[in-house]
């Protein structure tokens, strides 16, 4: 089992800056893979950034450039620094683990943070 806790959601306008974390407890050393997800109203959840235990990262178009997702596997923390938001970026963000425990693979999400991005 794992257990995720975001923090550092909030309101900020449009061009700012926030950096969201997550920290990871229970099986940590299980996790392979963490991801950030974002959902808006109405929209379907969508990844936004993701990085593998090696610290390769992928990102979609629409935030390449402007979000960075790192990893701290000292602390178990995953970090998404987020710059030149915009409206459209205002979502719920969810943290996520991927683990594989004896071949059987597992998903784990956070309770979410809410972004808002308005002036």
């Amino acid at each position: 089992q794992v257990q995720l806790v975001e923090s550092g959601g909030g309101l900020v306008q449009p061009g700012g800056s926030l950096r969201l974390s997550c920290a990871a407890s229970g099986s940590p050393f299980s996790i392979s893979n963490m991801d950030w997800y974002r959902q808006a109203p109405g929209l379907q959840r969508e990844l936004v950034a993701a990085i593998t235990s090696g610290g390769s990262t992928h990102y979609p178009d629409s935030v390449k450039g402007r979000f960075t997702i790192s990893r701290d596997n000292v602390k178990n923390t995953v970090y998404l620094q987020m710059n030149s938001l915009k409206p459209e970026d205002t979502a719920v963000y969810y943290c996520s683990a991927f683990t594989v425990v004896a071949g059987i693979p597992n998903r784990y999400w956070g309770q979410g943070t809410q972004v808002t991005v308005s002036s």
